[in-house]
């Protein structure tokens, strides 16, 4: 896919990053009703959950009424057995709120990590699905980002801030109550201080929530820059051109502005905290000096004080949260809007109603009139998943096939040849359907591939690009990427076809030999003919080939050489040339240049028009026939 960057590099470079200022309260519509389509399915569970949640506020209320009892009629008139019924009372109390946490702690973890699954399978089979222009655009780091810190975000608006609301709000209507039944007069005496402490506690909540958002931005940038640096790729060019001091500034300012916003948000946090244990304390000691008063006068029982004192203890806690019930849902929420801003994005390359399958048999490549360009910024990504970002301002890519027309017949091998940007790589992306035509269409066997299934677009080719891509798993896992049901004969079938078997029979543990990041472990030619295995072990119709092995050793070259014949023998291919071997043996050769076809024809024949091939041939091939190469860059 590396291929194709060129054309989206520029774009890139174009963009600038998005502005904070658009991670303030806003929600997408809509996102309370998605919300409630994520939690229908746990609807039972948190039906009891919330039933547990009220249960538990009420015992809470429970206590300092049995403190009331246990003093005023048990204690002061010094009746034993009263003490002792009402001490057990509150034993139990505890036994049944420890019950009921232990009970409200399970249903919150299976409905916080059902949540939890289905948000992140649904995330990851969408984006799986995403055309690889949305690749080229969006940050590794961001995407896993969503897969992790949002969806675990978005699991505790289900949870912790729901059960919080729905607690605080029974909580604070039964422990008003029992105040004022118990005395209307000091519960008007301990919320007098209550909006010194509600307005900035309300201007604190909105802070914390704009700190909020900025952290989960920054936590997201700060994986980009990991995920970038610590692949073999990035380490290498960090080594090759010397700049590990710079990666580390680099580095260190993104995790210092994490930490900066870590700080302010612990400290927003403390002083919330510390202001409500202040107005709390202020507010108790006003209780007890005016009930205290009213307790020594003989107007007031001393029970009544030391339950009226406690409950404020629980009347606070439940008002400031309420107080910033708006902020704290609205924090929650950002958590699922970012989460459903990825479920938003549509495929551009997607399976139309009513696709059918590639016909069998040989395979006919048809390219009529194909015009294309490369997808805008807003057509394929999110702002949000790309450090650097702005909308192209409705300016549309330039053209990069002008009206490309040919076909391929079943058997043949069509050669690509021309200078770097000049459409090579962009004309083979759009027989996978890897990116869908602007203008024209492209045919498989007859079959416009739009109106093809995708399984059957894939089942029918076989890619395998210049640097082909192994995971960080065995040779045999890599294999049967290709056929998951593939024995071990069919696994050495195809890497004896490959050139590569007594390399593998060579390593200790063979076919379970691990090929590291990228497949780095192995040499550039061992890693493309594992790839060549892996294609010949899938057995397409069609091989779409960017041929590798420009950069290879003699020994390498020779082996993948006679690995590519295997390959191609009896498909249908479409290569991009490097090689003067590859050029001769073609049974047509396009020659491209500015997203056209200049000339087409055989070797000899289009040496001997003295055009554009002929020139290729003189500057880049008859010097070195040995190992002349067509370069292509990532943009051809």
């Amino acid at each position: 896919m590396a291929m194709m960057g060129g054309h989206y590099g520029y774009e890139v470079m174009r963009s600038l990053r998005r502005d904070r200022s658009v991670m303030q309260e806003r929600i997408a519509p809509g996102t309370i009703r998605r919300i409630g389509a994520c939690a229908w399915p746990f609807r039972w569970q948190i039906a009891a959950f919330l039933l547990l949640v009220v249960v538990s506020a009420v015992t809470a209320i429970a206590n300092p009424l049995l403190m009331k009892a246990i003093i005023d009629d048990g204690i002061v008139p010094k009746r034993l057995t009263v003490v002792v019924w009402l001490s057990m009372a509150i034993a139990a109390l505890a036994v049944l709120d420890a019950a009921l946490s232990l009970a409200q702690r399970w249903f919150s973890a299976r409905i916080g990590e059902g949540l939890i699954y289905n948000l992140r399978t649904e995330v990851f089979d969408h984006v799986q699905r995403m055309p690889v222009a949305f690749f080229m655009r969006a940050q590794t780091g961001a995407l896993v980002s969503r897969l992790n810190t949002d969806v675990i975000g978005a699991q505790r608006a289900l949870t912790t801030t729901l059960s919080s609301v729905v607690s605080n709000v029974v909580s604070l209507v039964m422990v008003l109550g029992a105040m004022i039944v118990l005395s209307w007069q000091i519960t008007l005496v301990a919320l007098v201080l209550l909006p010194i402490f509600i307005v900035p506690a309300k201007w604190i909540g909105r802070r914390m929530s704009q700190l909020t958002r900025e952290q989960m931005q920054l936590d997201a940038e700060m994986s980009s820059v990991m995920t970038e640096r610590f692949n073999v790729a990035g380490a290498m060019l960090a080594k090759l051109y010397g700049r590990p001091e710079e990666e580390a500034a680099h580095f260190s300012e993104r995790a210092g502005r994490v930490r900066d916003v870590g700080v302010t948000v612990a400290m927003y946090g403390a002083l919330f905290r510390i202001a409500l244990g202040l107005v709390a304390a202020l507010a108790t000691a006003l209780v007890y000096g005016f009930g205290g008063a009213l307790a020594v006068s003989g107007a007031f029982e001393l029970g009544t004080l030391v339950a009226l004192s406690t409950l404020l203890m629980r009347l606070y806690g439940p008002l400031t949260s309420l107080s910033n019930v708006h902020v704290d849902v609205m924090t929650a929420l950002v958590s699922f809007d970012r989460v459903f801003e990825v479920l938003d994005l549509k495929p551009m390359v997607a399976e139309r109603p009513g696709a059918r399958p590639i016909p069998p048999g040989p395979v006919t490549i048809e390219f009529e009139d194909v015009r294309f360009r490369y997808p805008s910024a807003e057509e394929v990504s999110l702002a949000s998943l790309e450090a650097v970002a702005r909308p192209d301002a409705g300016r549309p890519s330039q053209e990069v096939l002008k009206g490309v027309s040919f076909t391929a017949r079943p058997g043949e091998l069509v050669a690509l040849v021309g200078y770097s940007g000049a459409g090579k790589t962009t004309i083979t992306a759009l027989v996978s359907r890897l990116f869908d035509v602007t203008g024209g269409a492209v045919r498989l066997n007859g079959l416009d591939v739009r109106d093809a299934t995708l399984e059957s677009i894939r089942e029918t080719v076989g890619v395998v690009p210049q640097d082909p891509h192994l995971f960080h798993d065995t040779i045999r896992a890599n294999l049967r990427y290709a056929r998951p049901d593939a024995t071990d004969e069919e696994l050495w079938e195809a890497l004896r076809a490959a050139q590569i078997a007594d390399l593998v029979e060579s390593l200790p543990d063979g076919l379970d030999t691990v090929v590291g990041d990228r497949g780095y472990r192995l040499s550039g030619g061992e890693k493309q003919r594992i790839a060549l295995a892996r294609l010949l072990l899938k057995a397409p119709r069609v091989v779409v080939l960017d041929e590798a092995t420009a950069h290879l050793d003699s020994e390498s070259e020779a082996a993948v050489q006679k690995a590519l014949k295997s390959a191609l023998r009896g498909r249908t291919s479409l290569v991009i040339a490097h090689r003067l071997s590859t050029i001769r043996e073609a049974d047509t050769i396009l020659v491209i240049d500015g997203g056209r076809i200049a000339e087409q024809g055989r070797h000899e024949e289009l040496l001997a028009r003295g055009g554009l091939y002929a020139e290729l041939y003189r500057t880049q091939f008859a010097d070195a026939p040995a190992r002349a190469a067509v370069t292509d860059s990532p943009a051809g």
